[in-house]
């Protein structure tokens, strides 16, 4: 399996949409082309969702008049080549329309649906929940400290200061993930963390940001050193993971240890250990150890290993 296939099995990865398409000069919701809009409606993390069939509630152009929708602040998704999708976030809106569009149906938390909804829908709205959190961040202009507003039809802020006029895009904030492996007299066994905020018994593989002047493998080689103490080498790329609960690029890698003792640095984890293949079976069915769950990149970075499907290239 090539590595867009493994990112494409991804929870909130594989949305095919143009991203840039083409508006006709003059179209506005209403006209025909506004009959091919679908609106959907983020607040924090949660979307709005039709409560009889459990599905996103995707509004139309008419659906949103009737909640002053004139007036939203809507963000460009893209579109598939039969509808135009657009994210509008709820915590930007004035209360009287924020309510109205609440009463249409009933906001529900994304990530527990990403594994029950269709792989297209979850990764659309991830995409939504993503821009809609961008959009709320970027309030003001980070050069003068003026006032941003939507640039019509797209995802840009612009700075409202004639002086400035400054367009502000989405930014995607790149960390790595990453399973690391030993094999020695005991069997082949892999490292695995777990923070204090986590579910109880939840331990997953070790992660963080890439930082400044940092290539991803160089964040592989400095996060597990900082936050365990171990060495490793051999990195090798899995696949990648668009997060949208952090605005992240998650990008996952094996490596092999060429240290065991473990040293927790920099209080970043709670607890971490080598878990051998042979005893985890037992560990999870008596519960001692819970996996991540199964929409995570983490959970396939370790499935991948348990199963002996790392690519040796």
């Amino acid at each position: 399996m090539d590595h867009y296939s493994r990112s494409a099995r991804n929870a909130f990865s594989g949305l095919i949409l143009n991203r840039k398409p083409a508006r006709p000069a003059g179209d506005a919701p209403g006209t025909d082309q506004g009959e091919r809009e679908a609106y959907i409606i983020v607040k924090g993390d949660e979307i709005l969702f039709d409560e009889l069939l459990g599905e996103p509630l995707l509004l139309s152009a008419r659906m949103l008049e009737g909640c002053d929708g004139i007036r939203l602040e809507t963000m460009l998704l893209g579109d598939d080549g039969q509808t135009s999708y657009f994210a509008v976030s709820i915590d930007r809106l004035p209360e009287r329309t924020a309510r109205c569009l609440s009463g249409l149906g009933s906001f529900q938390p994304l990530r527990p649906r990403a594994a029950t909804l269709p792989p297209h829908t979850t990764a659309l709205l991830g995409y939504a929940r993503s821009v809609a959190s961008w959009h709320n961040q970027t309030r003001f202009c980070s050069l003068c400290g003026h006032p941003t507003a939507p640039r019509p039809f797209s995802l840009a802020q612009v700075c409202t200061n004639p002086a400035c006029g400054m367009e502000h895009y989405p930014r995607v904030n790149p960390a790595m993930i990453v399973l690391v492996h030993h094999e020695d007299g005991e069997g082949e066994r892999c490292l695995l963390g777990r923070q204090s905020g986590w579910k109880p018994r939840v331990y997953s593989a070790v992660s963080g940001y890439v930082e400044p002047g940092e290539s991803a493998e160089d964040a592989v080689l400095r996060e597990v050193l900082e936050e365990t103490g171990i060495h490793v080498t051999d990195i090798r790329y899995f696949c990648s993971q668009p997060w949208p609960f952090s605005n992240s690029l998650m990008l996952g890698f094996h490596a092999r240890a060429t240290s065991t003792r473990i040293r927790l640095n920099d209080e970043e984890l709670e607890d971490a250990r080598w878990f051998t293949r042979a005893e985890i079976p037992a560990l999870l069915e008596s519960g001692v150890l819970a996996l991540p769950a199964a929409e995570t990149i983490s959970r396939h970075l370790f499935d991948a290993w348990y199963s002996g499907r790392v690519p040796t290239t």
